[in-house]
């Protein structure tokens, strides 16, 4: 090992870290085949149940929530869109660019029960799809 232990050491750990941020980032938003075999984007989402009501949050930065079709399918929800690239791309340098761009597809297996309304709205660049449990007390 002699004298550059050390620097070995330190690049060793760099490259660990590069590695582990762009596993990261592939995983949040990883490229997917939708059932049309288009080429897609797959947003990270969180579901959360409560008593009521299970809430589904989409990372959907820039994205009309207008826009998305959103289909309960035998218990898994579907839903799709398009982000388009800002107008600014057609004249603008690009320094960077890390968000997905184009046609997204996502499909959420859901706890198994019955669903009835699904209601849905969009705030801090998250779209929050909210499906109501059949059959609980005051819904």
């Amino acid at each position: 090992m002699g004298s550059n232990f050390p620097k070995y050491w330190m690049w060793s750990e760099a490259f660990d870290s590069l590695h582990r941020a762009e596993r990261l980032h592939r995983e949040v938003f990883r490229p997917s085949r939708s059932a049309s075999r288009i080429p897609t984007w797959e947003p990270p989402v969180d579901v959360l149940e409560t008593e009521s009501a299970v809430i589904v949050l989409v990372a959907m930065p820039g994205v009309d929530a207008d826009l998305v079709d959103v289909a309960l399918i035998d218990g898994t929800l579907i839903f799709s869109g398009t982000r388009s690239f800002p107008e600014e791309m057609g004249v603008a340098v690009i320094h960077r660019l890390e968000l997905p761009q184009g046609r997204f597809e996502r499909q959420v297996p859901l706890p198994r029960r019955g669903y009835g309304a699904v209601r849905r709205s969009a705030s801090n660049g998250c779209l929050t799809i909210v499906l109501e449990k059949v059959g609980v007390l005051g819904v």
